[in-house]
């Protein structure tokens, strides 16, 4: 039954997906702390958000190259996080990724045919189970609850000052976004290590990174963006993988080593 947590058949897909709704009112809310009730509702609510706009995929090919990866890193990620990880296929045009709070993570159909090795799904999937391990949505929200306080109080400070309003608006916004930024990269780090354990190879997300990098983003300086540069993140994980070679000395660095999708 472990593979049905990640890819049922396509016919149990549906009912599948609603009984993962469903776990959250089999089991007490008390026996569930406060955060694990916010994640639990909040990835609900998206769901039924992403089923009634008709972006979840029940049946597709592509399932067969996502389910046995993500299976492996279910098999390690679980043990991190209070409920099992579920993987979803979403319509988009463009290659993504996310995590939603009770261990969501929804895979673009463009991420399918962009990555172009197993080792480069597996790097975006690990990185993304990693936000949920570390409750990053729940944390960040709290963060900008106190944010936008205190950006209130200084608006009342400026008073109907437009400039000082504009000034205020944008620190709060930049002050947000780099919450973010450390947020990705702790994710990056752990990621790698789930990959490892899981046995696929860290380094498909430095490959990733690289051809993301000759992307243009439309962002040109970091402290725009909610995410590290790709450049950025590169170096942080060959730094990492470099200073401990016990764990990551086993895999190579060069992509021809790679297994294509």
């Amino acid at each position: 039954m472990k593979r049905s947590r990640i890819g049922p058949l396509p016919r149990l897909r549906a009912a599948f997906a609603t009984t993962v709704l469903l776990l959250a009112t089999v089991r007490p809310a008390f026996a569930y702390t406060q955060e694990q009730q916010w994640e639990l509702k909040v990835g609900q609510q998206y769901y039924q958000q992403l089923e009634q706009q008709g972006k979840i995929i029940r049946s597709s090919p592509y399932y067969k190259i996502l389910d046995p990866i993500a299976h492996r890193i279910a098999a390690v990620a679980d043990k991190q996080y209070f409920m099992p990880f579920h993987f979803y296929l979403v319509k988009d045009s463009q290659p993504n990724a996310f995590s939603v709070p009770g261990g969501h993570v929804y895979v673009t159909t463009a991420m399918m045919t962009f990555a172009k090795n197993q080792q480069e799904l597996a790097g975006v999937l690990c990185h993304e189970v990693s936000h949920d391990i570390h409750h990053d949505v729940y944390n960040l929200q709290a963060k900008n609850q106190r944010l936008s306080l205190l950006a209130g109080i200084a608006s009342l400070l400026v008073g109907r000052n437009q400039i000082g309003q504009f000034l205020v608006g944008t620190g709060a916004q930049l002050q947000s976004l780099s919450y973010s930024r450390p947020v990705e990269s702790a994710a990056d780090h752990t990621g790698a290590y789930i990959c490892a354990a899981a046995g696929e190879n860290p380094w498909g997300m430095v490959w990733l990174f690289k051809r993301f990098e000759s992307r243009p983003s439309g962002v040109p300086l970091e402290m725009l963006s909610d995410h590290p540069r790709d450049d950025h993140r590169v170096t942080d994980l060959e730094n990492l993988f470099a200073g401990d070679r016990r764990t990551f000395g086993r895999f190579s660095s060069n992509v021809r080593t790679a297994t294509p999708l």
